[in-house]
């Protein structure tokens, strides 16, 4: 009889190896052979499950793309009003605790600035900050109802990312500059 194939729990060890990798050294930093090492694997077993550092690169966004998406579903769940989904969404994003992984949050940033350098990692990173984006403004809307114009809300949910993305950025690079937890709890509507 023959054994069930490992390919999905291989690939995501081999996505989870170089996110840690990269969190630390960055993605120049995160050879195959590093990666391979990471997940206890030889890099034989990395090149048969993916066909460049790229291709795990983008494995890569996928898989933090659904952690982000499952941390939020999890918290708008337990939402009742506008304003909680709101809050359940910066949470997500922003807030410590159950489900927070520094270490995701450091891959992402090393992620966007691989967006500048490659375009396939570009287009990846533009299409999940558009549907972030997109989520939000709707979050932001209901929230507001009447008081908010569509461009406004645009504007709003927009600059609102752009601070979640700047506190991923700041927690790397400056972290100890900042107060611990200070963009979770800034950026949330108020009670």
């Amino acid at each position: 009889m023959a054994r069930p194939s490992n390919t999905l729990q291989r690939r995501r060890q081999i996505v989870d190896a170089l996110l840690s990798v990269m969190g630390q050294r960055g993605y120049e930093g995160a050879s195959i052979l590093a990666v391979a090492r990471r997940a206890g694997l030889a890099p034989g077993l990395v090149h048969y499950h993916f066909a460049s550092k790229q291709e795990i690169l983008l494995e890569a966004i996928r898989q933090l793309t659904e952690l982000f998406d499952g941390r939020f579903q999890a918290l708008a769940r337990r939402a009742a009003t506008p304003r909680e989904r709101l809050r359940a969404f910066v949470d997500a994003r922003l807030a410590l605790g159950e489900g927070a992984s520094p270490g995701a949050v450091a891959a992402w940033v090393v992620i966007g600035a691989e967006a500048v350098r490659q375009p396939e990692v570009k287009a990846a990173y533009q299409e999940v900050i558009r549907a972030q984006q997109a989520l939000l403004e709707t979050l932001v809307r209901a929230h507001a109802g009447e008081a908010l114009t569509a461009r406004d809300a645009r504007h709003l949910s927009s600059v609102v990312l752009a601070a979640i993305e700047g506190a991923f950025q700041l927690s790397v690079s400056a972290g100890d500059a900042m107060p611990k937890g200070y963009a979770g709890v800034s950026a949330r509507p108020e009670r």
